[in-house]
Parts: structure tokens; sequence; C-alpha cells
């Protein structure tokens, strides 16, 4: 287990995404084990959402606490498989030197990045679940962890991706091709809205993930409406 954490502080050190290898097309990352990383970290911060289940004396609370466990991985996993075939096109289009593999790679470790900073605030959301019985704060403040570690992991990629699009123009030792820059990284932001889309109505669709306190046990519910009607109501109702 220490290996994948000492592969993981390196990744949130800067130390596989140096901007001199990444403008060569290579991205050297210990993928298996930074999968590895991000299963265990997503089930870890799955576990912390789901005891809010367990604190109401539930007899099935265990199925929350093992649905969530699967599912915050599951929802990394399920995001990048959808959303993976636009990144390569989009990067193709912008010219990137990464190939299909590097790319990969480079997203995985976006991903454990996201999933890292997600598993910090894990004792976080533990103290609020024994510490509040408002349903909707959970709800809220979850979604919140989810948002701010999803921006750490976009800003990493986007990092990233900035030092693979930039390169020496002939005859210009060295200096930027600033246009083209410019011009790779608007397609890639593109790419990040649809992301932060795919990635929202994923957690819709696989919901729940904490437990109603008044609804029996659903490993999934019905997909009426959509992540964000859901919240736009859940910031106007009462926490009372």
């Amino acid at each position: 287990m220490g290996r994948w954490l000492s592969e993981l502080d390196r990744l949130l050190r800067g130390e596989f995404t140096r901007p001199d290898e990444l403008r060569t097309g290579r991205v050297a990352l210990p993928v298996r084990r930074l999968v590895l990383a991000c299963l265990l970290l997503g089930a870890f911060y799955g576990l912390c959402m789901g005891m809010y289940s367990a604190t109401g004396g539930r007899d099935d609370s265990w199925k929350y606490l093992l649905a969530s466990a699967l599912k915050v991985p599951l929802l990394f996993l399920l995001t990048l498989v959808v959303t993976f075939p636009s990144l390569y096109v989009f990067a193709a289009l912008a010219d990137s030197r990464l190939r299909l593999r590097d790319t990969l790679r480079l997203l995985v470790a976006a991903i454990a990045v996201n999933l890292g900073v997600l598993a910090s605030f894990g004792p976080v959301t533990a103290f609020f679940t024994v510490s509040t019985d408002s349903y909707a704060f959970m709800i809220f403040l979850n979604v919140l962890f989810f948002a701010l570690a999803g921006a750490v992991g976009l800003s990493f990629l986007n990092r990233a991706v900035g030092a693979v699009f930039t390169s020496a123009a002939p005859g210009t030792a060295g200096e930027p091709r600033s246009e083209d820059s410019r011009r790779a990284r608007r397609i890639f932001r593109v790419w990040l809205v649809i992301y932060v889309i795919v990635g929202a109505q994923m957690g819709w669709i696989l919901r729940p993930f904490i437990g109603n306190p008044h609804l029996p046990f659903q490993a999934f519910r019905s997909r009426w409406s959509n992540v964000f009607e859901f919240l736009a109501r859940l910031l106007t109702d009462d926490w009372s």
C-alpha cells in the first residue's frame, strides 16, 4: 500500500508531469498503481459519504456504506469511459503530441489528483455526518467537496495540457507559438465543459450516495429530471 501512496505523492508534487517531458509527448506514469490509488481513494470517500445513513440506526445502513464505496470509483471510471474519446479527438484537432496511450495516462493522472483531494475531505465529511441531521446540508456539502476536488483535478490537467501544446516555432529560438497555444487551450476548454457536465450527470444517474433517512434502501433511483434542476431546487429549499 505504501508504494501507491508514494506514487500519488510524487504525482501531487508534479514529478510525473514536468513540462519539459510533456512537450516531447511523453507521459511516464505508473498507471496501474495510480488506478489502484483511484479505486482505494474513491472507496474511502464513498464510505465517508455512506456513514450518514448509519447514524440513524437503520438496519440497512451497511448497504449504503457498501454502495457508496463502490459508486464513487465507478463514477470516475464511467465518466472517463464516456469522455475519453472526445478528449483524444479534441487533442488531435489541437495538434497534440500525445498519442492515445499517453492521453489516457494523463487523464488517469488528473483523476488520481481529483480523488486524492476528495479523499482528503473525507474526515471533514465524516465529522459533519455525526454532527448534523440535515440531509439537504450533507448533499450540499458533498457537492461542494466534489466541485472543489474536480476544480483542482481539472486545473492539474489544464496545466499539463498547456505544457503539451507549448512548442517552439521554427527559427524563433524556442519562443512559444502563442497563437497555436491559445487555439489549443480554447479547444481544450470546450472539452472541460463536456467533462464537467458528463461527470455531474453521471453522479445523478448513480445516486443515491448518502442515503435519505426517510426512504428505504435503493441501489439506484429513477432518472427524473437532471442534476442541474435538482441543485437549483436544493438551493431554494428550507434547510431547517
